[in-house]
C-alpha cells in the first residue's frame, strides 16, 4: 500500500556508470519481486572504504546473524578503516593485530572483535559446523591458529568419529601444531580422550528418594548408602546366579 517508505542508500560506483546498494538489499528485492521499476533512494557522495563501513554496520544489526556473518563482516571493517589510513593500534592483546574497539564495533569488545576475525581463518566446512552449532565459539578461535592442511585432516577425522574438540583440546592441538608435531595420529589421540562431559551419568531426583533417608543425612550419607545397597543387591544376584549353576550341574549328574 505504501511502497518503500525508507529510501536505499547508494553511491556511484568509481569505475562503472552504475550505482552501488550501500544499504536496501532486501528492500530492492521485494521491489525487483513485485516487478516495481523505480525505488527511492538517497546518492551518497563516499568513497568505497566509507560505503563498506556502512554495509557493515547496517549488516551487524540484524536480528539473526551467524558467527561466519559476523566475522567477515567485521574483517571488512577493518580492512576498510586499514585502507582510510586510519590508526589500528589504540588496543591490544595477544588475540590477534591491534585495532580500535570504537571504530570496530559498539557492541563487542576489541579482543572479541579480534576473535571474530580469527574465524575467516577457518576452512568452509569447520566455519559451517560453528554457524551450526557443533563446535562452541571458544572452541573454533583455538583451531582457527591451525593451518589450513591440519584443519582439513581434523574434519575428516570428526566427521568420521562424529565428535569434535573440547576446549582443552583445541588449545593441545593449537600448541602442536605451532611446533609442528600436529599430524592425523595425534590428532586421533587427541580427540580420542574421554572428555568430562561425555562419561555417562545417572541423575536421580533428590525429592523422590527423600522419603527413604533419615532427615539429618547428609547427600554424601545419602550417596555412601546407594551404593552399599546396590553393591549388596549385586552380590546378592551373583550368588543366586552361581547356586542355579551349582543346581543345573547336579541334575545334568
Amino acid at each position: 500500500e505504501n511502497g518503500i517508505i525508507q529510501p536505499l542508500m547508494v553511491r556511484k560506483d568509481d569505475k562503472a556508470d552504475v550505482y552501488e546498494i550501500i544499504s536496501g538489499h532486501r528492500r530492492y528485492l521485494a521491489a525487483t519481486r513485485l516487478k516495481l521499476t523505480e525505488v527511492p533512494v538517497v546518492v551518497l557522495d563516499i568513497t568505497k572504504e566509507e560505503a563498506d563501513i556502512i554495509l557493515v554496520d547496517s549488516n551487524l544489526y540484524r536480528e539473526h546473524i551467524l558467527p561466519s556473518e559476523k566475522a567477515f563482516a567485521y574483517k571488512m571493517k577493518m580492512d576498510a578503516i586499514k585502507r582510510q589510513g586510519k590508526r589500528t593500534d589504540l588496543t591490544s592483546d595477544q588475540v590477534g593485530p591491534k585495532l580500535s574497539a570504537d571504530e570496530i564495533s559498539d557492541t563487542d569488545s576489541a579482543s572479541q572483535v579480534k576473535r571474530y576475525i580469527r574465524l575467516t581463518n577457518l576452512i568452509p566446512k569447520i566455519l559451517d559446523m560453528v554457524d551450526e552449532g557443533k563446535i562452541a565459539f571458544t572452541v573454533a578461535v583455538e583451531l582457527s591458529y591451525l593451518k589450513e592442511e591440519e584443519q582439513y585432516e581434523l574434519h575428516a577425522i570428526m566427521d568420521l568419529e562424529q565428535c569434535t574438540p573440547s576446549l582443552s583440546q583445541a588449545c593441545r592441538l593449537k600448541v602442536m601444531s605451532q611446533h609442528g608435531t600436529l599430524d592425523m595420529d595425534a590428532i586421533c589421540m587427541v580427540l580420542e580422550e574421554e572428555k568430562p562431559n561425555q562419561r555417562e551419568q545417572i541423575k536421580l531426583r533428590a525429592d523422590a528418594l527423600a522419603k527413604y533417608f533419615p532427615e539429618d543425612y547428609t547427600p554424601k550419607q545419602k550417596t555412601d548408602l546407594i551404593e552399599q545397597l546396590l553393591k549388596e543387591w549385586y552380590e546378592k544376584q551373583e550368588y543366586s546366579k552361581q547356586e542355579s549353576i551349582g543346581s543345573s550341574r547336579g541334575r545334568a549328574r
